[in-house]
């Protein structure tokens, strides 16, 4: 792959014309080697991660400069596509080329955008990135600690970057609503430690030293990493945080929804668009979330009435308040959340005929951006780099973090959820875009709440608080639904937001508040959950009443899986084939 990339920098490739007289197999496959080329050259830390080295010294680019380079080389590859004939392709070729048209589709009119310039959200910002970026990088030799120091260096200029584009979008009224950024300073100067050995950039040289690395050397690297971090990237992220307080803060936006800034609504119906992979409007989708709340409350109901309760709204009380069901310490909370793990592990092959050869373990969310961020969330590992997944664990706030919700946290965040489907497309006969690149929202958030509901086939959910904790997180996905829409599209303002997800869901009013500040920061991005998990939920049905007794839940789990992530649109065709050859095969 090095030699491929080289030839591409010396701008051979990208040159490559689609001939004429050329068969339209092989014009896409040039079209696709040519791109996954240039999203790697693009995306160097991820290139790293996977295990490409061509770009070890680089960390990207943050410019809207660089945007507008992206999105005008995403539309020539476009171009190049559209003029390959989907009646001369395979169906194999078909979906590849659906998949990176909506992939290259989306980079060029996400660009179009004023809203380009936000570059954090609640969720996120460029400074974890920084802080994290050693949990997807390889260590194993001098040259990964070099690369690793040289990628440091350069992120204070980077730094200087963000806030000169946040700066100009605070200005132009872009900035984050108020009400979202009451942590966010807290997980920026919550990085910076008076000890820099102590620093989670550090924690590479805390590790064995690699073999082709004398003793004088490693503390050469290890008093250069303390150095670095000390003198360059302390005060860049000092810097920021007095950006954020000083001048970014006083600028932000008291309207919460994204429909009141520059062509906010124009932008929220693209976001809608993308997230979900369908073309279904905010009224449909607002309406669509009704009509589950509606359905999953009256669930809930039953389920408090069967544990001796008047009804919903006593049980999630009790729920809410007995202290037997939360942890008292973080490693209490952690070790619960192992166990859950282990004990779905031992259940997968039942359900599933192909299981990934990737690992995955268990971490407590960083320190600083805890308290502001959500319940769990998963990293994905990589084979290249020697990188297992990981289910990172909130252990801020524990009097509101029930042991009851664990099972369905743990099913949808590991296994079967998205360690599962993550680390098994990292393993499939696809294009390489395809297997590392691709993660529609819809397709993977959409299988990570399928997930928490295969946990009732697999009999994870043996109590009513358990029972009633995974009901909860269904409906919190779908309230996302109709708050979502109801911020961005109709006018709710935060406490509405907050006050519709207390009175339908069992969660803390810890997890509601970060929730509902994801939600205004980051638009559209929680509708795929509900829209995807549906979509499977209906194909799983279709199949059961088209297969009868010959359905088979592994053959089902397997096919929905086998081509990593897809629109919905590719997926539903994907299943229609798996049930048509199962009766064919009859």
């Amino acid at each position: 792959m090095a030699k491929f990339l080289s030839a591409l920098m010396a701008g051979v490739l990208l040159a490559t014309p689609v001939g004429a007289a050329a068969a339209p197999q092989d014009d896409l496959a040039r079209v696709i080697a040519d791109h996954w080329a240039w999203y790697l050259r693009n995306s160097p830390v991820f290139a790293t991660s996977i295990g490409v080295r061509d770009y070890d010294a680089e960390i990207g680019d943050y410019s809207l400069a660089q945007a507008d380079r992206q999105a005008a080389e995403a539309a020539a590859f476009l171009q190049r596509l559209d003029a390959i004939p989907d009646a001369r392709l395979d169906a194999a070729g078909r979906t590849n080329k659906a998949v990176l048209s909506r992939m290259l589709r989306e980079t060029v009119d996400g660009n179009r955008f004023p809203q380009r310039q936000v570059l954090f959200t609640s969720y996120y910002n460029p400074v974890q990135s920084v802080a994290g970026m050693a949990d997807n990088l390889p260590f194993q030799s001098a040259r990964d600690y070099e690369s690793y120091l040289t990628r440091l260096a350069k992120f204070p200029a980077q730094m200087a970057e963000v806030i000169a584009i946040s700066r100009a979008a605070a200005t132009g009224g872009l900035a984050q609503p108020c009400v979202t950024l009451g942590g966010f300073e807290q997980s920026v100067s919550g990085v910076i430690v008076d000890d820099p050995a102590q620093s989670r950039i550090y924690e590479p040289f805390t590790r064995t030293r690699p073999a082709d690395v004398s003793e004088a050397a490693w503390r050469n690297l290890q008093g250069r990493a303390r150095a670095l971090i000390t003198e360059q990237l302390q005060p860049s992220f000092a810097g920021f945080a007095s950006f954020f307080r000083d001048e970014y803060l006083p600028r932000c936006r008291q309207n919460v929804g994204v429909s009141s800034t520059p062509e906010g609504a124009a932008y929220y119906a693209f976001r809608v668009a993308a997230e979900t992979t369908t073309d279904m409007s905010p009224q449909a989708i607002h309406e669509l979330g009704l009509s589950e709340v509606a359905r999953i409350r009256a669930q809930m109901e039953t389920v408090a009435r069967e544990a001796g309760f008047a009804g919903r709204a006593a049980f999630v009380e009790q729920l809410r308040t007995d202290a037997r069901y939360y942890a008292t310490t973080p490693e209490q909370l952690l070790a619960a959340a192992a166990w859950q793990a282990k004990r779905i592990d031992g259940l997968m092959p039942r359900f599933f005929g192909r299981l990934p050869r990737l690992p995955y373990g268990v971490r407590a969310i960083p320190a600083e951006t805890a308290e502001g961020t959500t319940t769990a969330y998963y990293g994905p590992g990589s084979p290249p780099s020697g990188i297992a997944g990981t289910y990172y664990v909130n252990t801020s706030k524990l009097p509101q973090r029930p042991l009851y919700e664990l099972p369905a946290l743990t099913a949808h965040e590991a296994v079967p959820g998205h360690h599962h489907q993550i680390a098994l497309q990292q393993e499939l006969d696809l294009p390489d875009f395809r297997r590392y690149a691709a993660g529609f929202t819809a397709f993977v958030e959409g299988w990570g709440l399928y997930a928490e509901r295969v946990g009732e086939d697999m009999g994870l959910y043996t109590t009513p608080a358990e029972k009633m904790g995974r009901l909860s997180y269904e409906m919190w996905r779908a309230c996302r639904l109709v708050v979502d829409t109801g911020i961005h599209a109709f006018g709710w303002d935060k406490d509405r937001a907050v006050a519709f997800m207390a009175d339908n869901t069992a969660l803390s009013a810890a997890n509601i508040d970060a929730e509902v500040n994801r939600y205004i920061s980051w638009p559209g991005q929680a509708l795929g959950y509900k829209v995807g998990e549906i979509r499977i939920r209906e194909l799983r049905a279709r199949a059961e009443q088209a297969l009868g007794p010959r359905f088979d839940i592994r053959g089902f789990h397997d096919a929905v899986l086998e081509q990593g992530a897809v629109p919905l649109d590719v997926l539903e065709g994907q299943v229609d084939a798996w049930i048509t050859s199962r009766r064919a095969a009859e």
